[in-house]
């Protein structure tokens, strides 16, 4: 792939408005490194080809395949426990006390692979498990991704073995999961049952997603411009009911939005809390 700083300005405003990620101006190695066996495989020297071959074709599927490529999908499982922690020991309690024989409803947003909502089932099962009878309503998971590529992959629930050692226990690979290969599990269905995937743009609207009681949207908001950042923030405050709560990413912070959201401090971790 050859491409002058042209073409990756190009490519940096095409992404952006598709995906609302944002490319700093060092990323071109990053770029080529996810693009070039794509660009080769359909015969495109440079980004700015690329870019309007999409424009001329908005639905060939090289656009997707392209979102695909640039949308970062590697992630763990139970990725930095406390997230699952405070849903079982503290977030589920309260639910249950607030809102006795409902429902609860989770959004997995940027759910990638399946590695998130998969362990929020398995959290929600050993709730379960230690207090009996309790959710009397069950529990419901939304997940959603840009990637429909990623969201079959996630769908089929089915992982190899370099992928379920990252993140999990012994104990919960053989209680959560059944060997279907050589080095291959899939999730059972007891815990997938939980999850429904749904492809979505975060960019979108949420409308039809519903009303949840907690949002998780982790390690994605990194990607995005301040203001798109805003945006989002605000508009999954208006998915949650009075009460619920977000959860962000290890590294990431509320910045702004006092009159939406109350921090809540979990020891360790940190939740916002439904203003």
């Amino acid at each position: 792939m050859t491409s002058s700083s042209q073409d990756f300005q190009v490519f940096r405003e095409f992404l952006e408005k598709a995906c609302g990620i944002v490319l700093g101006d060092n990323k071109q190695y990053l770029v080529a490194s996810r693009l070039n066996r794509l660009m080769d495989q359909e015969g495109i020297k440079s980004l700015g080809e690329l870019v309007k071959r999409i424009q001329f074709q908005p639905r060939g599927g090289l656009r997707e395949a392209v979102i695909d490529a640039m949308t970062t999908n590697e992630t763990l499982w139970f990725r930095d426990v406390y997230p699952f922690d405070v849903l079982k020991n503290r977030l589920i309690p309260e639910f249950i006390r607030d809102n006795p024989g409902q429902r609860l409803r989770i959004w997995s947003a940027a759910c990638s692979s399946g590695q998130e909502p998969y362990s929020l089932s398995m959290a929600i099962d050993e709730f379960e498990r230690a207090n009996l009878g309790q959710l009397r309503g069950g529990a419901q998971i939304v997940a959603t991704d840009l990637s429909g590529g990623i969201l079959n992959a996630a769908k089929g629930a089915e992982y190899d073995s370099l992928s379920v050692a990252r993140g999990l226990s012994q104990d919960r690979l053989n209680r959560f999961f059944d060997p279907v290969g050589p080095g291959r599990w899939v999730v059972k269905p007891a815990i997938r049952n939980r999850v429904e995937f749904r492809a979505m743009n975060l960019l979108d609207s949420y409308a039809m997603l519903g009303k949840f009681d907690i949002v998780f949207c982790r390690n994605v908001l990194i990607y995005f411009s301040a203001e798109v950042k805003k945006d989002i923030l605000r508009r999954m405050h208006a998915t949650l009911k009075p009460g619920g709560y977000l959860m962000l990413g290890a590294s990431e912070a509320l910045n702004g939005l006092p009159e939406l959201y109350q921090m809540v401090q979990c020891s360790p971790g940190i939740v916002y809390k439904v203003k």
